[in-house]
């Protein structure tokens, strides 16, 4: 397991920025958090390749539930990457799976 951050660094309903090595490379991720459930993905939205952030490192996120592309609009689950609405309605992003371990998140 790979040490991310911590559990509090990430906002309760909010999303967090950071690189992680993936495949032997540094990849953009978000961290989405609802109470002590985190989910990551690769920031990369799937309708055109883009960041979901809207300035470095800043995301919009709505009602703990979804998080939202800056540049398109469209709406994404916490817990499963579904785009619920906007123009990729029915793509998913690239999850990366993470567990929290003592307050701590982990990239497995």
């Amino acid at each position: 397991m790979n040490d991310l951050c911590a559990l509090d660094a990430i906002s309760d309903g909010g999303a967090l920025a950071l690189d992680a090595e993936l495949d032997g490379r540094p990849q953009p991720l978000v961290l989405v958090r609802r109470g002590r459930e985190v989910w990551g993905y690769r920031n990369r939205c799937p309708h055109f390749s883009v960041g979901l952030d809207y300035h470095p490192g800043e995301f919009s996120t709505y009602r703990s539930q979804v998080l939202m592309c800056a540049h398109h609009s469209a709406l994404f689950r916490f817990e499963d990457g579904q785009c619920i609405e906007g123009p990729c309605e029915g793509s998913r992003l690239d999850a990366v799976a993470v567990r929290v371990v003592e307050g701590r998140v982990h990239l497995l």
